[in-house]
C-alpha cells in the first residue's frame, strides 16, 4: 500500500467492542472523505473465560502483515469483568497478534490500567511501570491512551511509544456551543493543584478567568481529603472544573461544596474518563438534586451506556471515538500526528 504500513486492522476485546465500533465508523468515514476504496470493519475474534477465571483472546482471521490495532476498555460499568481481567484480556490479545504474525501491534487502551499507582509513597509497586512493562513483553509496539494521569508513564516503556490523546479540544468545541454557559462570566478550576495545568489550558483557550482549588489529602485512607482552599474569586460566577477523571467522586463533591460557599451561581465539571466507581454515580446525582452540581460532561472513553446517558440529567457525553479514528488512520498512512495530541 502506498506509504502505509500494511492493511490496517482492528479487533476489540469484549469491553472495547462498544467503542471500537464507533471508531471503526468514523474510520469509513475518513476514508469516504478520502475517496479510498476501502472498508473497514471489526475483524472476528472470541474472548474465552474458563471456569477458573483464566482468560485468553483469539483471533478468528488471518492477519499476517498487518497493521493491528487493538481496543480495549479496561474499566467498564456495564460488565461483571473487573479491571484485572481486561486487562489480562488484552495482554492475551496482543500476545495473539504477536503470535499471528502482525508486522505492527497497537494497543488502543483509552484508560490506561493502574494509572495512579505511578510512584512509590511506602513499601508498594510502581504498577504502572509493570503494566507498561507487560504490554511490552506481550508484544505492543504502541500505546494510545487518553489523558493519562501522569506523564512520568511516559519513561515507563523501554520500546513501545506512547500515544498521549486529549479530551480536551472535543470538550472544548461541545462547551463552546453549549447554549448555557455565558462565557464572559465562566471561571475555570480544578479540583486539586495537579489539575492546575489542564485549568490553565481550558482557560486559556475559552478565555475565561481561572481559579485553583488547593487539596491537602489523607493517605491513611482511601479517597480521603483533610482541607480545602480556593486560590481566585468565584463570587457570582459560573465555574469549570476540569479533570481527568472522576473515580469515587469525593473530591469533587468536596469541591463543589467549597465553590458553593464562595458563592458560585453555577458549577459544570467536564472529565476525561467518568469511571463513576462504586457509588459516586448515586452521590453525584444527590449533589445534583440539592444544587451543588448544575452539569457533568464525560466522554466516551469510559462507555456507560445509552439509557445511562438518556435517563441522567446531570450527565452529558462526547464522543472521543472520532480522534482515536484520525490517530490511527493518520500511524497507519505515515502522516502526522502531533497536531492530534494537542
Amino acid at each position: 500500500m502506498n506509504g502505509s504500513r500494511g492493511q490496517l486492522s482492528l479487533i476489540a476485546c469484549d469491553s472495547g467492542r462498544q467503542f471500537a465500533e464507533r471508531i471503526v465508523r468514523e474510520l469509513n468515514r475518513i476514508a469516504k472523505e478520502e475517496n479510498e476504496e476501502v472498508f473497514y470493519r471489526l475483524k472476528y475474534t472470541t474472548e474465552v473465560t474458563f471456569p477458573n477465571g483464566e482468560i485468553k483472546v483469539v483471533i478468528n482471521e488471518n492477519i499476517r502483515g498487518d497493521d493491528l490495532y487493538i481496543v480495549q476498555c479496561i474499566d467498564d460499568p456495564l460488565s461483571p469483568k473487573t479491571v484485572n481481567d481486561n486487562l489480562m484480556a488484552v495482554l492475551t490479545a496482543i500476545h495473539a497478534g504477536y503470535q499471528s504474525d502482525a508486522d505492527h501491534i497497537t494497543a488502543v487502551l483509552p484508560q490506561f490500567p493502574y494509572s495512579r499507582q505511578e510512584r512509590r509513597k511506602t513499601r508498594e509497586a510502581i504498577s504502572a511501570k509493570l503494566v507498561a512493562g507487560m504490554l511490552e513483553l506481550a508484544g505492543a509496539q504502541r500505546v494510545i491512551t487518553l489523558d493519562i494521569h501522569s506523564e512520568a508513564i511516559q519513561g515507563f516503556f523501554n520500546v513501545a511509544k506512547l500515544e498521549d490523546l486529549h479530551a480536551s479540544g472535543v470538550i472544548i468545541d461541545y462547551l463552546q456551543n453549549y447554549k448555557r454557559i455565558d462565557p464572559t462570566r465562566l471561571v475555570v478550576t480544578g479540583p486539586d493543584v495537579g489539575s492546575a495545568e489542564r485549568a490553565r489550558h481550558y482557560s486559556k483557550v475559552m478565555g475565561a478567568h481561572l481559579a485553583i482549588v488547593d487539596k491537602a489529602r489523607d493517605y491513611s485512607a482511601i479517597s480521603k481529603v483533610e482541607s480545602m482552599r480556593l486560590v481566585g474569586k468565584v463570587k457570582g460566577m459560573e465555574v469549570l472544573i476540569v479533570d481527568d477523571m472522576i473515580a469515587t467522586g469525593g473530591t469533587l463533591i468536596n469541591a463543589l461544596h467549597l465553590l458553593r460557599e464562595k458563592g458560585a451561581e453555577k458549577i459544570y465539571v467536564a472529565t476525561s474518563l467518568p469511571f463513576f466507581n462504586g457509588d459516586c454515580a448515586d452521590r453525584l446525582d444527590k449533589a445534583y438534586h440539592e444544587g451543588l452540581l448544575d452539569l457533568i460532561i464525560g466522554t466516551d472513553a469510559v462507555f456507560h451506556g445509552k439509557e445511562f446517558v438518556e435517563n441522567t440529567p446531570w450527565y452529558e457525553e462526547v464522543s472521543i471515538a472520532p480522534l482515536f479514528a484520525h490517530v490511527i488512520y493518520n500511524i497507519n498512512k505515515k502522516r502526522s500526528v502531533s497536531d492530534l495530541l494537542k
